[in-house]
């Protein structure tokens, strides 16, 4: 056998065994057997969808209220939060807030989150004392091992920073 041979025979042992895996891996678990099953017990008659019918209602009444929360920007979030368990210079920082981006997406490696406000004129400007209020309120919000929050100014320069 040529050296080309071997390299061409070698390629398409790798492509059928990628092919393997990845019609394998594509349902999830969920084959075609679970789909069957949840449908014929929708389509029996009496019992065996009306049990279930108060449990899905809950169900979609849960998916609504976490919906609904989803719904509210991490601004808002983050304001609702020191509202109820803030200081009241904390709640006064807060009120300052415009945006927050990245306080949803944490993976405890390097979490990283901006907080953006109305204040006006950078480090040496009036917001430098608040933006620390809202950097500690931040980091009672949200925990992680390894956060760093970071508090802007209207023009998006640097306020303050803290750890979360």
């Amino acid at each position: 056998m040529g050296m080309k041979s071997k390299i061409v025979l070698g390629a398409v042992v790798g492509l059928v065994v990628i092919g393997a895996v990845s019609a394998n891996g594509g349902d999830g678990g969920t084959g075609s057997a679970d789909k069957g099953a949840s449908a014929s017990a929708d389509k029996q008659p009496g019992g065996a969808k009306d049990a279930g019918a108060d449990t899905a209602d809950a169900a979609d009444a849960a998916d609504a209220a976490g919906q609904t929360e989803q719904k509210a920007s991490q601004a808002e979030q983050f304001k609702a939060f020191v509202q109820e368990n803030g200081t009241d210079q904390e709640k006064e920082a807060v009120s300052h807030v415009t945006k927050v981006q990245g306080a949803d997406d944490q993976n405890d490696i390097l979490d990283t989150a901006d907080v953006y406000t109305d204040f006006t004129g950078g480090i040496m400007g009036e917001g430098t004392g608040p933006a620390k209020l809202i950097a500690s309120a931040f980091a009672d919000w949200k925990q992680s091992a390894n956060g760093l929050v970071t508090v802007y100014d209207a023009d998006g320069e640097l306020l303050g920073n803290g750890q979360f």
